[in-house]
């Protein structure tokens, strides 16, 4: 393959790698739990024996794979790294190239329940040609062949891939690592951005003692949980951040342990007036992610992108506030945005509160995220 080719691609994994899977869940070694303790201490062994055991079999991964095939796939290399994406044109002449960028735990299955009404609206709503990547070394992107794939790299492979598409000009729309990636796309490439729009949007306080007497309650209890979530709910990111290739060994090696690894962070970032991760998220679909991760065997190359953003010296370092548009939306649970402290660093143009839906609002609540991507484009 050239540099520069685009292949079709189809996802095809073989019989033998799913039959694994299912001998490697049955020979699970379950853990003994103190009684009375819940989520508290992490996925309860009951829960996760019962979600491991519908994996195995009644899960029906092959119809997860016709559901991606049943959209344009391609492969290219950009940069040295095989990049893997859906390309869905509408057709619509008026229709805004858009790129939407995936986070962890999750993957372009986040997006296929946005692909008909962007791509093809029933009314006069906006209409996209959309590009979903799978991120450099996560899903069929992966695994990486090289260190050194930080936030500004992925920004310009990104860059590249709607390049070669033929997309002068783009919008972009990400959440969780997407809304590290996004804005990083528009401030490296602002000629090229239409706008940007985000989700899960990491804002920090300014320092300014004004800002802070300003906050509102809403705005206090999101600096709270923020702060909550650094001392109690961010060690994941501190162990893929400073050892990855530790962990990774260990959910490489065993899909129980990468169930749990990801069905904990569906648990505690979802809308939390659900009891059970796969009640705010469709299980199917979220076992389908779950899977990607483990057939893919990307552990590895995931946890390093945590590692290279912690080893980037220009990851933190001052920046000049980015100039393009940017639109904000922010879900009930999972969410830590607040607006005074975002227009510090972004060209703040649209902003948006949900009282419902937490950290994947395409798998959650898509009809919201839905409405408010096209309101944010329309406005431009």
């Amino acid at each position: 393959m050239t540099n520069t080719e685009i292949r079709p691609f189809r996802v095809d994994i073989q019989q033998a790698d799913l039959d694994d899977l299912r001998d490697r869940l049955a020979r699970t070694r379950w853990i003994d739990e103190i009684p009375g303790v819940g989520w508290e201490r992490g996925v309860p062994t009951a829960y996760l024996k019962e979600l491991a055991d519908y994996w195995a079999d009644k899960f029906d991964w092959r119809a997860a794979e016709a559901e991606l095939n049943a959209h344009p796939q391609f492969t290219t290399v950009i940069d040295g790294q095989k990049i893997h994406f859906l390309h869905v044109r509408s057709a619509r002449e008026d229709a805004t190239p858009l790129l939407l960028i995936h986070g962890w735990p999750s993957s372009v299955v986040d997006f296929l329940d946005l692909i008909d009404p962007l791509t093809d609206p029933s009314d006069d709503a906006p209409a996209f040609h959309l590009v979903i990547p799978s991120l450099p070394g996560h899903g069929f992107s992966g695994p990486l062949t090289e260190t050194g794939w930080h936030d500004g790299r992925v920004a310009a492979a990104m860059t590249d891939l709607m390049t070669r598409l033929g997309y002068e000009r783009f919008g972009v729309h990400g959440g969780d690592h997407g809304a590290f990636i996004g804005p990083r796309i528009g401030r490296d490439f602002a000629d090229r951005v239409i706008g940007v729009h985000a989700n899960a949007l990491v804002t920090f306080p300014t320092g300014d003692p004004a800002d802070m007497a300003a906050l509102t309650d809403t705005e206090k209890q999101r600096l709270g949980a923020m702060k909550n979530f650094q001392d109690d709910g961010s060690a994941y990111m501190q162990l893929n951040g400073t050892r990855p290739n530790t962990i990774a060994q260990l959910l490489a090696d065993s899909p129980t342990g990468q169930l749990g690894w990801i069905v904990e962070k569906f648990k505690e970032w979802t809308d939390q007036s659900h009891e059970l991760p796969d009640m705010a998220v469709d299980r199917d679909r979220l076992l389908t992610i779950v899977s990607i991760y483990w057939l893919t065997d990307t552990a590895g190359s995931v946890a390093n992108l945590y590692y290279e953003r912690f080893h980037d010296a220009a990851m933190f370092a001052p920046k000049p506030r980015g100039t393009v548009p940017t639109g904000v939306a922010v879900f009930k649970d999972g969410d830590f945005a607040i607006r005074r402290f975002a227009e510090k660093a972004h060209n703040i143009t649209h902003w948006s509160e949900f009282y419902k839906g937490g950290h994947f609002p395409a798998l959650e609540v898509p009809d919201l995220l839905i409405d408010d991507i096209r309101a944010f484009f329309a406005g431009l």
